[in-house]
């Protein structure tokens, strides 16, 4: 399902989700009508833009959260013209599963976006790497400033939604470096022993300074 006030993209994103694949169950212009539609469809997954009418300001992001609460199976990827930190610790605050936060330039490279879209709908997440580029500047406190570089590297793609391989690709690392480097994190970042994937949201939530 997609919200877009944008006509143009909207039109462009119905083509380009149905080329790989996806049924689009509405494709709509407001945050009334994203909620209506989703209380009738039910969708795996919305993509919503983050400023739609009626005010243009946080409309989108209020219709994710109560989505999120509603109905909680359904995925949200929030898009946004600018870098909005904030927003995407709002939406991260209120389920940590199915969520995701990237700009619109992300969207012309459709394989990234597809990825994007695809890692939501399973489930993970999917944050913008200008994004979490922004949240690494602005957190140099404790227990953040425990971490080295190839750390900090680490936990910002974990923040990106990238599973152990893809860190391992991106770094040019082995992926039981990776792992490594993922069980010291944990251990700095004082998140006791429990399901891996569990410790992985916490400390992702701990990056973003929303748990």
């Amino acid at each position: 399902m997609i919200a877009e006030d944008s006509v143009l993209l909207r039109v462009g994103l119905v083509k380009v989700l149905e080329a790989v694949g996806y049924e689009v169950a509405a494709a709509v212009g407001d945050a009334e009508e994203l909620l209506a539609a989703v209380r009738d469809h039910r969708p795996r997954v919305v993509v919503a833009d983050v400023r739609m009418p009626p005010g243009f300001t946080d409309e989108g992001v209020r219709a994710a959260l109560v989505i999120r609460r509603q109905w909680p199976e359904v995925a949200v990827l929030l898009l946004s013209q600018f870098v909005e930190e904030r927003y995407a610790a709002d939406l991260l605050s209120s389920n940590t599963s199915g969520v995701g936060y990237l700009l619109k330039q992300r969207v012309a490279n459709v394989d990234d976006f597809v990825d994007a879209l695809q890692r939501v709908a399973e489930g993970g997440t999917a944050l913008d790497p200008e994004v979490v580029a922004q949240l690494l500047v602005r957190r140099h406190r404790d227990p953040l400033e425990r971490l080295t570089p190839r750390e900090r590297d680490v936990l910002a793609l974990m923040a990106e939604g990238r599973s152990n391989a893809a860190i391992a690709g991106a770094l040019v690392v082995s992926d039981s470096a990776v792992a490594k480097h993922i069980n010291s994190i944990f251990a700095k970042l004082d998140l006791p022993p429990a399901d891996e994937s569990h410790r992985r949201v916490l400390a992702v939530l701990r990056f973003l300074d929303v748990g």
